[in-house]
């Protein structure tokens, strides 16, 4: 028993200090982008910014580590969990996606920006090109929400799907539309994930706000998704932190 367990404990063990330090940065870095009333009552709720920052790291820890004990047992059942390493033709193939939601999540200022004005006031501000921003897109982004919505949740969907509609096929049998259906269902989620927050910097939610959000989250989390379906959770992770990166350096430079 130990035995079968000792790879998703150790796995899980990893993440524990990238998912504290990645709450800590998510929260540094979207505190600032929460119109006045929501911080004070953030700040009310907590007590203090300390607390509100230790709180925030904190909460990031028990759901990493129960989605990423049973995400690596559900992708392991799946034929998923591949060996943790970066292969040069696997990189290769993710450099493309990787660039292209880079690109394409960088034109938020420009193309929303010019319809929601609180878009150009956050990217203006410079609160998404610091320093807790790169580290919460590279930590947060990268390893905490793609072990929750990756690893965890499209797993289980596959998982699901299979026993309930191919439960006679063999795991090297499971149909290849049973994957893409888990894939849009844990990105729609991933991207409906983000409403609450939207909700916080907007004021409220219109559709076009709604559009925006199933747009520039759910759109990379497809191919996140076929990234982890084709090549491994470790694809999936590089690539949602590379997205982060090149758009805030493209923020960065011509904003």
């Amino acid at each position: 028993m130990l035995k079968k367990i000792k790879n998703p404990l150790l796995f899980t063990a990893a993440t524990i200090p990238i998912a504290f330090l990645g709450g800590l940065f998510a929260v540094m870095s979207t505190f600032p982008t929460y119109e006045l009333t929501m911080q004070q009552e953030m700040l009310a709720s907590a007590g203090s910014y300390g607390t509100l920052l230790f709180l925030g790291a904190l909460q990031a820890v028990p759901i990493t580590v129960i989605c990423g004990f049973l995400g690596y047992i559900f992708a392991d059942k799946i034929g998923l969990m591949r060996p943790f390493r970066f292969q040069k033709e696997s990189l290769l193939r993710a450099a493309v996606p990787i660039v292209i939601c880079g690109v394409l999540f960088s034109l938020d200022y420009w193309v929303f920006g010019s319809i929601l004005p609180q878009i150009a006031e956050i990217y203006e501000s410079q609160h998404l090109t610091t320093a807790p921003s790169f580290l919460a897109g590279i930590l947060y982004g990268g390893v905490v929400e793609e072990v929750l919505m990756r690893l965890f949740l499209m797993s289980l969907f596959v998982f699901t799907l299979w026993k309930v509609f191919a439960r006679k096929c063999d795991v090297e049998q499971i149909p290849q539309s049973i994957f893409i259906a888990a894939n849009i269902l844990a990105a729609a989620l991933f991207a409906a994930g983000h409403l609450p927050a939207n909700a916080g910097i907007f004021g409220t939610l219109t559709p076009t706000v709604i559009f925006r959000c199933f747009l520039l989250n759910g759109g990379p989390g497809v191919l996140f998704g076929w990234l982890y379906y084709k090549h491994g959770i470790q694809y999936a992770m590089l690539a949602h932190a590379g997205t982060h990166i090149i758009s805030k350096i493209i923020w960065l430079v011509f904003v």
